[in-house]
């Protein structure tokens, strides 16, 4: 089993600051996933921990060995791209063995890894056949056995999903979370833009924006307790209501009341220096409910109705400078457009954030 640490990690191109030092310890059999938007680092950091990219700054070990220097093969990584990158003229079988007759392996050292291979991703029926008569999915299986035949140390995998429809996502998802169940020694790391890919593999995640590590934890860590309204906002479909609010008592609770005349006390410590401040309400749309009392959360004039049948997704007019809202409520509801509606949700399912979008939770 193999563990990873990156300690301050840095990468620049030129004066261009691309990651901020990166600390991260990564546990021997972990599935690690990198997500966040666009642009973020993600496969930067990854490329770098192959050794595609050069480190600029901080160290990298890999069981205990620092590997900045180290040249990818020599690491002991096998990485899976986005695209599947078969040699259309090989068959299945020969795109799985080739690494292998490069390193020198005998014939039936071969055959066993690859006929093992391909049994644990279920490619045996189709080793005779040449990539263009795969589907997505099985090409991408390929490219994974591909990599599983090198016995590696750590499994990279570079957004596998991508170049998949979205039926194909949810299968071939469905076989990464199998086949990670049956290596669970293997060491792997993902990354992805898709957050229920991340949050349906993961056994921890780390989010990524503009360079920095926002967050590094469980999924449901995450979903439950961000650390900041990127987090809040980011982990979840669809995204963390934020509600400005006014903080009227502080303690060992924290009330808090919204301009529409809407309030909540909720079970988060907050400091005397809060009283008055204007702060951020979370709460996630799958958590609101409607009521009629005058006990109340907020309120506000539904915009759009989407009944899906096993949920009702309604969009709210903005207002007061917040985003509209949205309440994804279970089964069906006769609401029209422009009903005004109130809204509440449970205490413990409340977030506050402060003037800075940092949880109260962290401070």
């Amino acid at each position: 089993m193999t563990s990873l640490s990156l300690k301050n990690v840095c990468k620049s191109y030129g004066t261009v600051e691309v990651l901020r030092d990166i600390n991260l310890d990564i546990e021997a059999g972990e599935l690690i996933v990198f997500v966040g938007p666009s642009g973020c680092g993600k496969s930067t950091l990854l490329r770098m921990i192959a050794g595609l990219e050069k480190i600029t700054g901080g160290t990298l070990e890999i069981d205990g060995m620092v590997v900045n220097d180290v040249p990818p093969a020599q690491r002991g990584i096998a990485m899976v791209f986005q695209s599947y990158a078969l040699y259309p003229h090989m068959t299945v079988y020969d795109n799985m063995a080739f690494a292998l007759k490069l390193a020198g392996k005998s014939k039936a050292e071969i055959d066993t890894a690859v006929r093992a291979a391909a049994d644990r991703l279920q490619l045996t029926q189709y080793l005779d056949r040449l990539p263009k008569a795969l589907s997505g999915g099985q090409r991408q299986r390929v490219a994974i056995g591909r990599s599983i035949v090198r016995d590696p140390k750590v499994f990279l995998f570079d957004e596998p999903l991508s170049n998949l429809d979205a039926a194909l996502r949810v299968a071939t998802r469905i076989e990464i979370a199998q086949l990670k169940e049956s290596m669970p020694e293997s060491t792997m790391v993902y990354v992805t833009h898709d957050q229920v890919e991340a949050m349906t593999l993961a056994s921890r995640i780390v989010v990524l924006h503009g360079g920095d590590v926002e967050q590094f934890g469980a999924p449901l860590e995450l979903y439950e307790r961000p650390a900041n309204t990127f987090v809040a906002q980011f982990i979840g479909s669809p995204a963390m209501n934020l509600i400005e609010a006014k903080v009227t008592a502080t303690g060992d609770r924290t009330s808090v009341v919204m301009s529409d005349g809407g309030h909540a006390d909720v079970p988060i410590a907050s400091l005397g220096s809060d009283k008055d401040q204007t702060v951020k309400l979370g709460v996630r749309p799958e958590d609101l409910t409607v009521t009629d009392s005058d006990d109340f959360l907020v309120s506000a004039d539904v915009e759009i109705v989407e009944a899906l049948g096993e949920t009702t997704v309604l969009y709210f007019k903005a207002q007061n400078g917040d985003p509209g809202l949205i309440a994804k409520l279970p089964g069906i509801h006769q609401i029209a457009r422009g009903t005004n509606v109130r809204l509440t949700a449970a205490a413990d399912k409340l977030h506050l954030f402060d003037s800075n979008g940092k949880s109260f939770l962290y401070r």
